[in-house]
């Protein structure tokens, strides 16, 4: 994980952050590990002019500090509120958007319960036992929405592909904030270690 730390007028505004990515992302693209990372997270406090020029000037410096790496890849949560703005104003390639799993609350307690940790019978079973979890129908279930998936080339060879997987931008939901003027965010919360400052590490 490689996390930048932004600054503007002195002051500090927050981080992106780049991960190498859960799972097999590198697979519908033919590249192997390595070649593909993530842009997980932008977590910034609003200090800044514009967001995407503070985007744009982190991946400049990931992509000079990394070049194996030929693609980012990123999401934008509509149960956040966001569409991909930050995304289209540096123009990110909208991929499609993906159904994200249904959220479970204990009513009685308040707390997220895991997939694992319920069914509809009360009942599972884990290495041939059959253990006893919470009811699903004793649960809260808060219906999630849509995961937009955005990629970016780093290296000219991608360009066709990440052309050829294009759709139209998905339209800006009216609670979306403003991304040059207030928070912004594709994850909200955490951060990396370390964090490089963006102040003067500005490329040519």
């Amino acid at each position: 994980m490689i996390g930048y730390n932004v600054f503007e007028g002195g002051q500090w505004c927050g981080v992106v952050v780049f991960n190498s990515g859960i799972g097999n992302i590198e697979s519908p693209y033919n590249l192997k590990k390595g070649q593909i990372a993530e842009l997980c997270r932008v977590a910034l406090n609003g200090k800044q002019s514009a967001t995407s020029k503070a985007v744009s000037r982190a991946v400049k410096i990931f992509k000079k500090s990394n070049p194996l790496v030929k693609m980012l890849v990123s999401y934008a949560d509509s149960d956040e509120g966001h569409n991909g703005t930050i995304y289209q104003a540096m123009n990110w390639h909208f991929t499609g958007s993906n159904k994200t799993g249904d959220k479970f609350i204990d009513p009685k307690t308040g707390k997220d319960i895991h997939s694992r940790a319920h069914s509809p019978t009360g009942k599972v079973k884990q290495f041939g036992v059959m253990k006893r979890v919470l009811k699903t129908q004793d649960l809260i279930r808060i219906k999630k929405g849509d995961k937009h998936k955005y990629i970016y080339p780093l290296h000219k060879s991608m360009i066709p592909l990440c052309k050829s997987l294009a759709q139209p931008y998905p339209k800006k939901q009216a609670q979306e904030v403003n991304e040059d003027k207030r928070p912004a965010s594709s994850r909200e919360t955490g951060g990396s270690s370390p964090t490089l400052a963006l102040k003067n590490l500005e490329t040519n």
